[in-house]
């Protein structure tokens, strides 16, 4: 568990951050256009970056590409998995209709038009997680002709 301590805050502080973000667009009428959400990109990818280069840095010679893949998917997971349920609490009580809104085409095609956004904004939050933590851990990792100059 003392692993993964240290990802689950920056999953934490990540969805944190996803949240406050989507509620300062809630306050002027912007969180409907779903182009806005390509900023959780980037909120994602800095928490995960960080979670993993301080992974680095707590583990120092010992560190393998495997820990800090693993830190980065689980602050991602955690991120993703906490801004999905706050997404689905906000979007069914506190504001019931906001999926229409959001897509009323969709909303009358689909009789579970519910369940089809959460899986799709929860797909959205690990696939981006999966590729920044893979595009990060290029950054991170340690190549083999630096290992061999070191023997």
């Amino acid at each position: 568990m003392n692993n993964f301590a240290l990802p689950i805050r920056f999953g934490i502080a990540a969805s944190g951050c996803l949240i406050a973000y989507f509620l300062v667009l809630s306050l002027f009428g912007l969180h409907v256009n779903v182009f806005y959400s390509l900023f959780n990109a980037v909120i994602t990818g800095f928490a995960i970056y960080e979670a993993i280069k301080y992974y680095k840095l707590k583990k120092g010679d010992t560190f393998n590409y495997s820990g800090g893949f693993m830190a980065g998917l689980i602050t991602g997971g955690v991120a993703t998995l906490l801004f999905t349920l706050f997404f689905a609490i906000y979007s069914t009580e506190l504001q019931p209709g906001f999926l229409e809104q959001l897509s009323t085409r969709w909303a009358n095609t689909y009789k579970s038009f519910e369940a089809i956004v959460f899986l799709v904004v929860a797909t959205m939050g690990f696939t981006t997680s999966l590729v920044l933590t893979l595009a990060f851990m290029q950054l991170f990792k340690t190549s083999n002709t630096t290992k061999i100059k070191n023997v």
